[in-house]
């Protein structure tokens, strides 16, 4: 019999068991993927904010770069160690403080960039976002020293980082490693012998380095160029400051900021707006020949032009006929793609190129302009952080071991100069001669009479030939032509004025005078060929010492006279000159001969045709002259009459701002008169400089700043 169904529906089978099997096996698929979901997204946020933070130490990289110039800069100047307020932005710690606000390195989307997306009701969830109030816990100075850098003077860090510099200015090294120090006192000694060109006791300022490996072409990369180093290393790492939070680590990269101080050498430098090519007529270049690179501030290359290099700082313009480095380019030369084509079938560097090409590069030209040429337009400096101060380094008139002064004058409406100085080194200490044209300050004895000694003295004139005299109050016994050691006595000279202690006199060469050219134009001449024998009859330090002149007028109310003023640049026919003769043979200046002028200068003679014997260790091929610079607002040719041609080689520059709307010419020449030379009558062979015993005692200086990392593996640490 069977028993009755109870329950309605269909009759079926129910396992309690395997629904909860499925059920576990179900969740656990189900946790499985939301962790792996989940470890996804923190693997992915992990990768992003890794690569957040390598944006952000990118931005900040750049910033320093951007920031460090000008705080050494400021180091130099006047007063930057009055006080912690003037100090403390100068710092190492402030500048790499700022450049995490400069990058905007606290925020991953700038604040500016979410009111441009006009994003309401937005959210940020990037946890590496942060004020970053600690930057001690991001940058680090090496090898566990405390502070923000380690500086490259006294010690070597070790293998793959840059010869360091020495120093024995006890405030150089105190606060190198605190503030970014640019100072004549750091030079390079024996610790950097292995990684410079050159004997570091012949060239302990400037040496040969290694151009370093950047796309802007100041120099070929890896090729040698003439520079000093100034480095700093510290270690960097974002991530470090908040990984309490984050929980994402990054290794600590170290890096190098450098600056390069290069000395201007290549053949034409400009931080202006330059055009090449043509003449200011219109004429296209004729007989030029350029080796080695331009620097232009802003280029315009015009015509059918060949130039082995071209780098700027702000752009250039090149006509579709003009070639660089044997190439022409249709397109512009910065278009993607152009350089690594050039690089792959040449072979070669590639010659054009800007400053803002590398991103952790920055060219900064050391140019005062017209302040250049003027030493009296500025007041004395002191209690500067840097020894070496910003005028002293960067004004050309400023570093002049010699100066000539036009003190007075006849009076306002006569310019006829009648009193000039002359300054001088002797023994290293700076000496003043000043120099009355209409008589000599001594009773009786014409113009240009100096005091020697007195009676039964005697004064060594060396090889100079000089005219002396021996007496007192306008009763003198005279020789002329004499030179040695001379006895003011009256075994020599016999007694001119009997019973009264006399004195002795002489008059030498003078190496300049008061000249006029025919136009009627008052000018100054220089006879750079005289001062040797002129210095040795002042008992004065050598040419290798007094090796460079300043020439100025003195408008100052406190050294100079009310009648005269300022001389204004451009140049103009009210203003006096400066007329250069006597300047073929320019070999007893053994370390060189630079002239600075704010007036226009007129070269009369052939300037440094004469050879000499190159130093010992010079390896350049060529005919060798003793280095050579001429600063002037305006060069002009001829003296008595224009020349028919001339023919200039070494190297051209510019003080031109580079604020100039219209292009500096550099090739173009004016005659005496003020007639521009006819390009085929100019005739042009410049060349950089190769060796730092090309320098002139006067030059143009630049920064380069690099900043650079030092992988582990070549650093070897």
């Amino acid at each position: 019999m069977n028993a009755k169904r109870t329950r309605p529906g269909k009759p079926g089978y129910i396992s309690y068991f395997m629904v909860l099997s499925t059920g576990i096996i179900l969740t656990l698929l189900m946790v499985h993927t939301y962790r792996r979901a989940m470890n996804t997204h923190a693997v992915q946020s992990s990768v992003q904010m890794r690569t957040d933070y390598s944006e952000k130490e990118e931005a900040v990289l750049r910033s320093i770069v951007a920031i460090t110039p000008n705080r050494a800069i400021r180091a130099m100047q006047h007063n930057s160690n009055s006080s912690s307020s003037v100090r403390n932005p100068l710092r190492w710690q402030n500048i790499l403080t700022e450049s995490l606000t400069m990058a905007n390195a606290s925020t991953s989307i700038p604040s500016s960039l979410i009111s441009t997306l006009n994003l309401s009701n937005h959210r940020i969830s990037n946890s590496g976002d942060s004020s970053l109030t600690s930057p001690n816990l991001i940058f680090k100075a090496l090898n566990g020293e405390s502070g923000y850098a380690s500086a490259g003077i006294n010690r070597s860090l070790g293998a793959g980082f840059p010869p360091p510099l020495s120093s024995s200015d006890t405030n150089i090294n105190a606060r190198d490693a605190i503030y970014p120090i640019i100072a004549d006192g750091k030079t390079y000694g024996t610790l950097a012998q292995s990684g410079v060109g050159l004997p570091v006791g012949t060239y302990p300022k400037f040496n040969l380095l290694t151009y370093p490996e950047i796309n802007f072409g100041y120099a070929r990369p890896g090729e040698p160029f003439v520079a000093k180093r100034n480095w700093w290393a510290f270690s960097m790492d974002m991530a470090s400051h908040d990984i309490v939070r984050t929980f994402v680590s990054r290794p600590r990269r170290n890096y190098v900021l450098s600056i390069y101080e290069i000395p201007s050498q290549l053949a034409i430098s400009a931080d202006s707006f330059m055009s090449l090519g043509r003449l200011e007529s219109g004429e296209t270049w004729q007989n030029v020949n350029i080796s080695g690179g331009v620097f232009a501030g802003k280029a315009v290359v015009e015509g059918d032009t060949r130039l082995p290099a071209l780098a700027s700082r702000r752009g250039m313009t090149l006509s579709e006929d003009a070639a660089i480095g044997g190439e022409r380019f249709a397109n512009n030369p910065f278009t993607p793609g152009v350089r690594e084509a050039y690089q792959i079938t040449r072979g070669e560097f590639f010659p054009v190129s800007l400053a803002s090409e590398s991103g952790r590069v920055a060219f900064v030209p050391i140019n005062r302009g017209p302040d250049f040429f003027d030493r009296l337009a500025h007041s004395a400096e002191s209690n500067s952080l840097s020894p070496t101060t910003w005028n002293n380094y960067s004004i050309g008139a400023l570093q002049c071991a010699m100066r000539l002064d036009i003190t007075q004058c006849v009076s306002s409406v006569n310019p006829t100069p009648t009193r000039l100085r002359f300054s001088y080194l002797r023994g290293g200490a700076r000496q003043n001669l000043d120099i009355d044209l209409t008589s000599s300050g001594y009773t009786g004895l014409p113009p240009g009479y100096l005091y020697a000694c007195n009676e039964n003295q005697s004064y060594n004139f060396g090889t100079a030939v000089v005219d002396v005299a021996y007496g007192l109050n306008g009763t003198y016994a005279y020789q002329t032509g004499v030179t040695g050691l001379v006895t003011f006595n009256n075994a020599r000279f016999g007694d001119p004025l009997y019973g009264v202690f006399k004195a002795g006199y002489y008059r030498p060469s003078y190496p300049f005078e008061v000249r006029n050219l025919a136009s009627g134009k008052i000018c100054l001449a220089v006879y750079p060929q005289r001062f040797r024998a002129f210095l040795a009859a002042l008992n004065a330090d050598s040419t290798a010492v007094n090796n460079s002149l300043a020439v100025n007028v003195d408008y100052t109310t406190a050294t100079g006279s009310v009648n005269l003023r300022k001389p204004s640049i451009p140049c103009t026919d009210l203003d006096y000159g400066v007329i250069l003769q006597e300047c073929a043979d320019l070999t007893a200046f053994t370390s060189g001969f630079s002239l600075v002028t704010n007036l226009r200068t007129y070269i009369g003679d052939d300037f440094n045709v004469v050879a000499a014997t190159p130093p010992a260790g010079y390896t350049p091929t060529g005919t060798y002259y003793p280095p050579v610079s001429l600063f002037s607002p305006e060069k002009r040719y001829g003296v008595e009459v224009d020349p028919f041609a001339i023919r200039l080689d070494g190297q051209i520059g510019s003080l031109a701002s580079d604020t100039t709307a219209n292009p500096i010419r550099p090739i173009d020449s004016k005659t005496v008169s003020g007639s521009a030379l006819a390009a085929n009558r100019i005739t042009v062979n410049l060349r950089p400089i190769r060796h730092p015993a090309e320098l002139p005692p006067i030059t143009m200086m630049n920064w380069l700043l690099v900043l650079e990392e030092m992988r582990q593996e070549f650093v070897g640490y």
